[in-house]
């Protein structure tokens, strides 16, 4: 059985890990992040930066808590994703959340990371039979269970 700080290293793992393949399809496959894509990679880079330092200072209830937070919020952010997806002419496209996500000063500082230019509806391309946002559904749902488990074993 793993212990709660191996857990917290393997989610911060799966997170990055994510956010590399997001990287990939962006800039091998042109598929380019609509705004709600670049808030879920704040999200997953959220709970790996929490669950990493919670792993390596001993936080790991505190810091669990907020990759939970997180993950919780990836969840809600890819469900609006689906629902744009599942109603055609319901559209984030250029609005201003694009706007005020691409001045975010790490959107200034590292734009092929976290530039917003592809519009939400677009993300019809499947991977392994689904497409992005549906597996990033299943991956906040993943790790938002890991999380779960992390801290309630962390309770008894």
């Amino acid at each position: 059985m793993p212990t709660s700080r191996n857990a917290l290293l393997l989610i911060a793992a799966v997170s990055i890990a994510l956010v590399g393949a997001a990287l990939y399809l962006q800039h091998a496959k042109d598929m380019l992040p609509c705004p709600l894509c670049v808030i879920q990679r704040y999200l997953f880079l959220g709970i790996a930066v929490f669950s990493l330092i919670g792993a390596f200072a001993n936080k790991i209830k505190a810091l669990g808590t907020l990759a939970l937070l997180c993950a919780l919020g990836g969840l809600g952010v890819v469900g609006k994703h689906l629902y744009v997806l599942a109603h055609p002419g319901f559209s984030c496209g250029i609005d201003p959340m694009e706007t005020v996500l691409n001045k975010i000063p790490t959107a200034t500082l590292l734009p092929w990371l976290f530039r917003a230019d592809g519009l939400c509806e677009a993300a019809q391309d499947t991977v392994l039979g689904l497409n992005v946002p549906q597996w990033s559904a299943v991956w906040f749902a993943i790790l938002t269970l890991a999380l779960i488990w992390v801290l309630v074993r962390r309770a008894r």
